[in-house]
C-alpha cells in the first residue's frame, strides 16, 4: 500500500477502535478516537520511513521493530497504540498488497504476502484497504469484549486503562 492507503487505513481503524472502546457514540466515543487516532497513524505510517534508508519492506517492517513498540507501553508507559499503527500497516501490506514484507528481516530476506494483494496502483486498492481494516477492527473488538484474557500482560495498559477499561 502507499501512504494515502496506510493514512486511510489508520484513520478508519481509529474510528473503529475508538467506538469499540467506548460505543455510546457521544463525547466518550470521540474522546477515544482522538486519544487513539495520533498514535495509530503515526504507528501506521513509521514502517515506510525505511524507504529513506535501508531496504523498504524489511528494514522497519518485521517482527524485531514490532516487538520494540509492543514493549513501550508496558515498560515506559508511552507510545500506546503506537504498536497497534505499525501492526495494521504490516497487515496491510501483507494482505492489501502483492509484494508483502519481510517478517523475519535481518535474519531471512523473503518477503511474506497473500494472494488477496493488489498493486498500490490498483484501482481496487482502497476498496481492499476497507475490507482489510474492517477485519482489523473485528479482530480488535474479539479481544476487547470477547476474549480479553488473551491480551498479554501489561498489554492492556496501552490505552485501554486509560479509557476506563479493566
Amino acid at each position: 500500500m502507499d501512504k494515502k492507503g496506510h493514512v486511510l487505513n489508520a484513520l478508519l481503524l481509529a474510528i473503529g477502535v475508538g467506538y469499540v472502546l467506548e460505543p455510546s457514540g457521544d463525547v466518550p466515543t470521540f474522546v477515544a478516537i482522538a486519544e487513539v487516532s495520533m498514535p495509530l497513524v503515526l504507528g501506521a505510517l513509521f514502517p515506510d520511513v525505511d524507504t529513506a534508508f535501508g531496504k523498504h519492506r524489511k528494514t522497519l517492517h518485521n517482527l524485531p521493530v514490532l516487538g520494540i513498540f509492543l514493549a513501550y507501553p508496558v515498560f515506559f508507559g508511552n507510545l500506546d497504540f503506537v504498536w497497534a499503527g505499525i501492526l495494521s500497516h504490516y497487515v496491510l501490506d501483507m494482505l492489501g498488497s502483492k509484494r508483502g514484507i519481510a517478517l523475519f528481516y535481518p535474519l531471512w530476506s523473503e518477503e511474506f504476502g497473500s494472494p488477496t494483494g493488489v498493486t498500490t496502483t490498483s484501482t481496487y486498492a482502497d476498496v481492499v484497504t476497507i475490507v482489510v481494516t474492517l477485519i482489523e477492527i473485528g479482530v480488535f473488538a474479539l479481544f476487547v469484549h470477547v476474549i480479553p484474557q488473551y491480551l498479554p500482560p501489561g498489554l492492556e495498559l496501552g490505552g485501554l486503562t486509560a479509557l476506563g477499561l479493566p
